[in-house]
């Protein structure tokens, strides 16, 4: 997460939590491979990442052509903005991981 500043709480087993706004906050998708996927991805992906540059997807098919990755770089705003991307992201039934 190059630009992004984790910080931990070594007194808590927790997560750690991000420093927001934090640049090139890459995530990746794993869905079933579906004509037109992409489409939908970028529409929601735009949706909750202002300057999402759709040119900045990259799209790898599984060996078996059954799954699709996707893996893209934005600015996480805030941990709400994340989880309403993660809800509609699995709302679509086609992901399988949201990383």
């Amino acid at each position: 997460m190059s630009g992004c500043i984790i910080m931990s709480n070594e007194s808590q087993l927790e997560k750690p939590t991000i420093e927001f706004p934090c640049e090139n906050y890459h995530i990746s998708v794993v869905a079933d491979m579906h004509d037109g996927f992409v489409k939908i991805l970028e529409e929601i992906v735009g949706k909750h990442c202002k300057g999402f540059g759709a040119d900045a997807l990259r799209v790898t098919a599984s060996k078996n052509g059954k799954y699709q990755s996707f893996r893209f770089l934005i600015t996480a705003e805030s941990e709400e903005q994340l989880k309403k991307l993660h809800e509609d992201l699995k709302a679509t039934g086609r992901v399988h991981m949201v990383l």
